[in-house]
């Protein structure tokens, strides 16, 4: 749909200037969207940012207490007509403590014709879906060929990697899966093995799984000092790194001396860094997935590089996806109307 017919839509569905509408997360959920929608507007977003069409200033925020931040979040992709603000923050304790999750957020669409605020929606649900599909194309770009996949972190995202990632990787035989809570892992295999034909193995350890896996991928806290759960000695050449918890969870110095360093988003790793988050200092970044998406950077140059790609999460992604969720809600006659 081209960007006068969505936004005939919007005028006939709302009252811009006059009203919002306002989606839970159980309706954004349900707006329709698959892995396959997610990934083909993730992807956009990705080629948006590595080919410098959009604006997206890095993350700026407030941190009450050590280790947790707030994040406001905007961005603007011309291409898909889409311009809004995430608001969104990380509590690593919530779980333990609360029995909440480490991050929830809002996410604000905007009109870009008038600059009217047009939606308000749940973002805990597009931040689940994006995540993995950043890291399942960067992984289809870095390793096409792997055979085996190894998940760190149980939980919403490792779930939902798993889901992911069998889309992208197309030769993908085993994924080994590790976590500190048995539970977890129990509930990841019970929740995916159904929907995938890739085996599910349950890692005896985080050095088993380094050692059985072409590609891995953390999904845990994220924390001021690395824990360096996975020892830089169990990773070898030709493996592919993708972390989605900056410097938490893989040794330091694997990220140090690996071939080639990307980041989503360079500007975001530097601010990451000087908040204390790489007390060891910022591995020389390659490049940016963006780029790597668009083609307009090498990825893997040969079989014999370690690649590491650490992927924090990027506004154009969730006003993309949430554009989109946005249009299928009123196709759809989800949520409410809230006067502005």
């Amino acid at each position: 749909m081209n960007d006068t017919k969505e936004r005939e839509k919007m005028i006939g569905k709302l009252k811009i200037g006059s009203e919002l509408l306002y989606l839970t997360r159980e309706e954004v959920t349900n707006a329709g969207l698959t892995i396959g929608n997610i990934l083909d507007l993730t992807k956009e977003a990705l080629i948006a940012h590595g080919t410098k069409n959009h604006e997206m200033p890095a993350k700026i925020g407030v941190h009450p207490f050590r280790e947790v931040f707030y994040h406001a979040m905007p961005a603007y992709v011309p291409r898909k007509n889409a311009v809004g603000l995430k608001w969104i923050e990380c509590y690593p304790s919530n779980p333990e403590k609360y029995g909440l999750p480490q991050t929830t957020g809002l996410l604000i669409m905007n009109d870009v014709m008038t600059g009217c605020p047009v939606a308000l929606m749940d973002a805990t649900w597009i931040t689940a879906m994006r995540t993995p599909a950043v890291t399942a194309l960067a992984a289809g770009a870095l390793h096409p060929d792997a055979a085996s996949f190894g998940m760190y972190g149980c939980g919403v995202q490792g779930i939902e990697h798993c889901r992911y990632i069998v889309h992208t990787l197309e030769k993908l035989e085993k994924i080994f899966v590790y976590d500190i809570n048995p539970r977890a892992v129990d509930k990841l295999i019970e929740t995916v093995q159904p929907q995938i034909e890739a085996e599910i193995i349950r890692g005896e350890n985080p050095e088993a799984v380094a050692k059985s896996c072409e590609v891995l991928c953390s999904a845990t806290v994220i924390l001021l000092e690395p824990l360096a759960a996975v020892k830089d000695e169990w990773i070898s050449a030709g493996q592919t790194i993708l972390p989605c918890d900056l410097n938490t969870y893989f040794d330091p110095a694997t990220l140090k001396r690996a071939d080639r360093y990307f980041v989503d988003s360079s500007e975001e790793h530097e601010l990451f860094a000087s908040m204390g988050y790489f007390p060891g200092g910022l591995p020389t970044i390659s490049g940016e997935t963006g780029e790597i998406i668009a083609k307009t950077l090498s990825g893997r140059n040969n079989n014999s590089e370690l690649i590491v790609c650490s992927n924090i999460g990027m506004a154009v992604c969730d006003v993309v996806v949430g554009k989109e969720v946005l249009m299928q809600a009123l196709d759809q006659d989800l949520g409410r109307k809230l006067p502005l």
